[in-house]
Order: C-alpha cells, then sequence, then structure tokens
C-alpha cells in the first residue's frame, strides 16, 4: 500500500506542476512554450498512471508509456528550443519514435523480460533529449537561467541513456508481471520525483524570469512605436558614450522633430497622427544598424546614437532618413500629403557627457527648424572632407 502511495507522488507532483504552467501562460501572457511545458508534465503524468495501475503483463502498457513519455519530451524539447529560439527537430524525434517503437515491437516478441523493453525505451527518450541539447549548445544564453535550463536537458540525456542499462544489468531479468515489485520500479520512482521537482523548478523559474523581463520590456518600451521610451533610452546608450569617450571611438546623436506635426492632429485626428509617429519609428528601425540606439523622447521628438560612423557619414545618414521620410505616403491623411522632419546631429567630443552631447544636437536641431525646416544640421558640417567610408547600415 506505502508503495502505492509512493508510486502516485510524482504523477501528482506533474499534474500540479501543469496546472502551474498553464496559470502562468494565462495570467502572464506569456509564449506557447510555457503552454507546452504544462502539456508536457499532464501527459508525464498520465504515462506513468499508466504504468502505475495498468497490469504490466500487458504489452499495450509498454506502448501506452511509450507515446505518452515521447510525447512528453518532445512537448518539454519543443518549449526549451523554442524558448531559446532553436530548432527543435521534431522530424528527428519522430525519426527516434519510429525506430524505437519497432525495437520496442521486437523486444515484445522475442522476450517476456522488462529489461530489454525498457532499455530500448529510455534510449530513445535521451537520443531525443540529446538532439535537444545539441540545438540548445548554439543558443545565445544570456543568463544564469538558460545556462540551467541547458544542465537540465544535459541531465536528462545522461539519466535516460545510462540509468536503465546500470539498473537492469545490476538486477538481471524482470519478468513483465513483476515489473512494478522490482527494484528498478522503486528507483525510477524517486528518481522521476527528483527530476519532476528540479525540472519544474527551473522551468518555472525561467517562466517567471520571463515574466519579469516582459514587465521590464514594457516599462521601458513606448507602447506606440516599439522604440525605448525617453528614460530607457538615456539608459541604453549612457554605457556607449561613456566607453566610446575613453576609448575614443567614434559616435553621434541624431535628434529628430516631425515638421509642423501639430497640425496632422488638429487636420486628421490623432489616430492619423499615431499612425504617422508609427510609420516614421519603423522607418528608422529599417535605416540604422542593429548596433544603433534609437528612442523616442518626445511626442513627435526621435534620437538616435550612431556608432563608429563618421560625422559626415552620420549627416548623409540622417539626410537619406528625411528623403526616405518626405516621398512617404500616410494613408491616413491622403495619398497625396507629404510630412517632412528637421534633423539635429552632434558628434561626441572629448569625454562630454550625454547632457553636453544632446544640448548641441538640440541647438543644431533648432537651427534646421529656424532654417525653413526638412533639412539636416550639425556643428560638423563645415569641417568635414568629402570622401569618408560608407556606414553600412545607411547603404
Amino acid at each position: 500500500m506505502n508503495e502505492q502511495i509512493l508510486g502516485l507522488t510524482a504523477p501528482l507532483m506533474a499534474y500540479v506542476f501543469s496546472a502551474v504552467f498553464v496559470a502562468l501562460w494565462w495570467r502572464g501572457r506569456l509564449g506557447k512554450h510555457v503552454l507546452a511545458f504544462g502539456a508536457a508534465y499532464a501527459l508525464f503524468a498520465t504515462g506513468f498512471l499508466v504504468t502505475h495501475i495498468l497490469p504490466t503483463g500487458s504489452a499495450y502498457v509498454f506502448y501506452a508509456t511509450q507515446a505518452f513519455y515521447s510525447a512528453s519530451a518532445i512537448l518539454l524539447i519543443w518549449g526549451t528550443c523554442s524558448r531559446a529560439g532553436r530548432p527543435a527537430f521534431l522530424g528527428v524525434n519522430a525519426a527516434i519514435y519510429g525506430v524505437a517503437f519497432c525495437a520496442l515491437t521486437a523486444a515484445v516478441l522475442l522476450s517476456n523480460d522488462a529489461g530489454p523493453r525498457l532499455i530500448i525505451l529510455n534510449a530513445g527518450y535521451g537520443a531525443m533529449f540529446l538532439v535537444a541539447l545539441v540545438s540548445l549548445l548554439g543558443a545565445r544564453r544570456r543568463s544564469f537561467i538558460d545556462t540551467a535550463i541547458l544542465w537540465i536537458v544535459a541531465l536528462h540525456t545522461i539519466d535516460f541513456m545510462v540509468r536503465p542499462m546500470i539498473t537492469v544489468l545490476a538486477e538481471g531479468a524482470i519478468p513483465v508481471g513483476d515489473y512494478r515489485q522490482s527494484n528498478y520500479y522503486s528507483i525510477i520512482n524517486i528518481v522521476l520525483m527528483v527530476k519532476t521537482l528540479n525540472t519544474a523548478i527551473v522551468l518555472i523559474g525561467a517562466s517567471i524570469f520571463d515574466l519579469m523581463q516582459a514587465f521590464r520590456d514594457r516599462a521601458d518600451t513606448d507602447g506606440l512605436t516599439g522604440l525605448r521610451n525617453r528614460t530607457a533610452f538615456e539608459t541604453a546608450i549612457a554605457g556607449p558614450i561613456a566607453n566610446a569617450a575613453q576609448a575614443r571611438e567614434q559616435v553621434s546623436l541624431v535628434i529628430v522633430d516631425i515638421d509642423h506635426f501639430k497640425q496632422v492632429n488638429d487636420l486628421w485626428g490623432h489616430q492619423a497622427g499615431d499612425e504617422v509617429i508609427a510609420s516614421f519609428a519603423g522607418l528608422l528601425q529599417q535605416m540604422i544598424r542593429d548596433d544603433d540606439i534609437a528612442g523616442r523622447i518626445g511626442g513627435e521628438e526621435f534620437c538616435l546614437l550612431i556608432r563608429e560612423c563618421s560625422p559626415l557619414d552620420t549627416i548623409r545618414l540622417a539626410d537619406r532618413i528625411r528623403m526616405a521620410f518626405a516621398q512617404m505616403i500616410h494613408p491616413a491623411i491622403g495619398e497625396n500629403m507629404r510630412l517632412t522632419a528637421s534633423f539635429g546631429v552632434a558628434h561626441l567630443r572629448g569625454r562630454e557627457n550625454y547632457h553636453e552631447l544632446f544640448g548641441r544636437a538640440d541647438a543644431a536641431l533648432y537651427r534646421a527648424k529656424g532654417g525653413g525646416r526638412n533639412r539636416v544640421e550639425s556643428e560638423d558640417q563645415a569641417n568635414q572632407a568629402p570622401a569618408v567610408m560608407k556606414c553600412a547600415a545607411a547603404a
């Protein structure tokens, strides 16, 4: 009786963790990979109950166990790989399942010993996790939680590959009818409880970590444009400006203001104005490089930090953005209407800080607006040679 109760501990834990994952997915609006974790735990619990309750002397019990456990493993693998942005190789996993299924059939037909069946099934699960491990090793690990997931997958791989063979070799033949009375079954109950718990701790921790990161991103992101808001932008560029000042690297700040934007709101409404803002932000993201930083720092005002680009090339990039925006069609205000923007550019001097750099770029912007708008102004324009290497992203 005690063994029966102990055998129910792992699946009951798994059902609880499954509910936790579903709740995190539902309430936290997390990705589908969290829902996959919940489904994986539910399938694992069901597969274990099949083995624990139904007669092990029947061949179909091992087939049912294989189906539930394999589906659970594949969902867990898909979830971890999806979270890391890596392929799960579902076709390879399906092939592994097929090979294991054929090998299991041969073992069922040739022997009444549970040992070969257990080795075949666990080797299949281990092969699936090995494929996932190889895929995850190619991911960019950004935090301790990503490394913890990698270790969990590695431990699953080793456990499935090694434990069954060692245990079966030590115990000898296990008649299928006596499987639940074997030492292997007692050991597997303990192992599964430990694995269920530590895997859930890591994956729930990863989900909470992702949830907190999502909250931070929402706080740092301008909801209309998807760019950094002013606070996040100033935080993001503080390090690059300080590093550039010390290493004497080339850094420029560009402040952009959409011309006569108030008239857009007055004539066509705020919804049309929002569409213009969003379109301009999309244009900025298209025309700058991944290493550059963009933010919306006011209603119709944007700021760019351009790195490792000469002053003249930064001015040329700003002018290309200006010309592209001047040609852009805005359906919300009419296909024949065009809008323009003014740009102020300042290049980092010596060890000046962000506020000093911003002040010079802002002064250049006001000269552009005072000089007729739809233009780029910079203190550096008069001092630049006509030929400087081209910025990669501005091409």
